[in-house]
């Protein structure tokens, strides 16, 4: 990269609060974040240059666009930054990190910083769902899927692979089962006080529907309000400041593919894997290199393609890695395989979306930000010890926007 971008402060906000309850908007989640960054880096908010805003839908779901408006609240002094907001569906916030990378790499500013925010619970169920469907072929896929389009997307996903590896919902439950076991470790976690076993997961229920087979409730992330923010700089800025533990973005990859699901390469997502190649490559690692993880679960099946999108298992193999439990924090692996699992990084060990939570543009910086507090080793009861690399993975829409990005401590 022509210019190295580092990583100085990270903020977010507890992904359990219903905003609207609070009498709190989409301005009050983002100015929140933001200001938990600045705080977090020890920097003054007037060195801030640029600014960036991860959102997919505060058009639909509160009515509230224009959002890199509202970092000018954070202090009066930002007031005139350029600010923009950017959108990707469920990958936005990793494309907002990227483009505010971007711009340090390109020498236009040497401190932006990047907020993911969404603010979903502010209407029912069913119209929450027909909103995020925006982030599919909405006019021509939602006729054939009908009502809550995403659960059954990622259900014919889950279809198809268990028609070519035999993938079963028991191991489709241990997703749900390890990233709530880790959301547990988790203060902020949405669902930190979820006491759900592989059990509960598997059985069908009245409050654990199979309503997309084979996906029950259970293998689904949750509607979320949260926010997340993150502050990048270049080396001359870094400089400037007193030591400290340095995060720098080593690589990173960048895909679209075609928008429907049925246009894709289902289960091989060849788009995606390009996205994975390009940061491998650009930080010159492999697979074998990462030592912790974030994916994109926002359904069970997605951790598992994500596994062989990234390299982490053979295409086929990935439910057989899962239930050895090496991807698992080593204070949960003794609840999967008795056996030695093969090696493999901890994979989302806050609890991923499915039990951190999914505030759909917030979710991408999110990523990031779990990245810095272990690389900094501020994880507290989840942290992965001794840790110098890791890997974020964001997926916009059903496998089509694929950001991936390595993060490497320095110091």
């Amino acid at each position: 990269m022509p210019e190295p971008v580092y990583v100085i402060g990270a903020g977010r906000t507890d992904f359990k609060r219903n905003f609207k309850k609070e009498g709190r908007s989409i301005r009050h989640i983002i100015v929140e974040a933001a200001r938990a960054a600045v705080a977090n880096a020890g920097i003054d908010a007037g060195d801030l240059q640029a600014g960036v805003v991860g959102n997919f839908a505060s058009g639909l779901f509160t009515r509230q666009l224009h959002l890199g408006a509202f970092l000018n609240e954070i202090d009066d002094r930002l007031r005139g930054i350029p600010a923009l907001h950017v959108e990707a569906a469920c990958a936005s916030g990793g494309v907002a990190v990227l483009i505010a990378a971007q711009q340090i790499m390109g020498g236009l500013h040497d401190v932006v910083l990047v907020v993911g925010a969404e603010q979903q619970k502010t209407m029912p169920p069913a119209e929450g769902a027909d909103v995020l469907a925006a982030a599919g072929d909405y006019h021509a896929e939602t006729p054939h899927y009908g009502e809550f389009m995403f659960p059954k997307l990622f259900a014919r996903i889950a279809q198809i692979y268990m028609e070519r590896y035999g993938l079963t919902e028991r191991q489709l439950a241990q997703v749900a089962f390890k990233n709530h076991a880790h959301a547990r470790l988790n203060s902020l976690a949405q669902m930190r006080d979820s006491t759900l076993t592989v059990n509960d997961a598997c059985t069908v229920s009245e409050a654990n529907p199979r309503f997309a087979p084979p996906l029950k409730v259970t293998d689904c992330s949750q509607i979320t309000d949260g926010g997340a923010a993150v502050i990048l700089c270049s080396a001359r800025f870094l400089n400037t400041l007193s030591r400290r533990p340095v995060v720098r973005l080593l690589g990173y990859g960048h895909t679209t593919d075609y928008l429907p699901l049925e246009k894709k390469d289902i289960p091989d997502f060849s788009i995606a894997r390009k996205a994975a190649a390009q940061a491998y490559a650009m930080a010159g690692l492999k697979p074998r290199d990462i030592q912790a993880a974030e994916v994109h679960d926002c359904f069970s099946i997605s951790e598992i393609v994500a596994y062989e999108i990234l390299g982490f298992a053979e295409r086929g193999c990935a439910a057989k890695l899962l239930e050895s439990g090496a991807t698992a924090l080593p204070s949960v692996r003794s609840q999967f395989a008795p056996n030695q699992p093969p090696f493999a990084p901890p994979v989302n060990p806050g609890g991923g979306l499915m039990g951190d939570g999914h505030p759909v543009g917030a979710t991408g910086v999110r990523q990031v930000v779990e990245a810095y507090v272990h690389l900094t080793g501020s994880a507290g009861e989840r942290q992965v010890e001794g840790i110098k690399r890791y890997l974020t993975f964001n997926m916009g829409g059903s496998v089509t926007t694929s950001v991936v990005m390595i993060w490497h401590r320095e110091k």
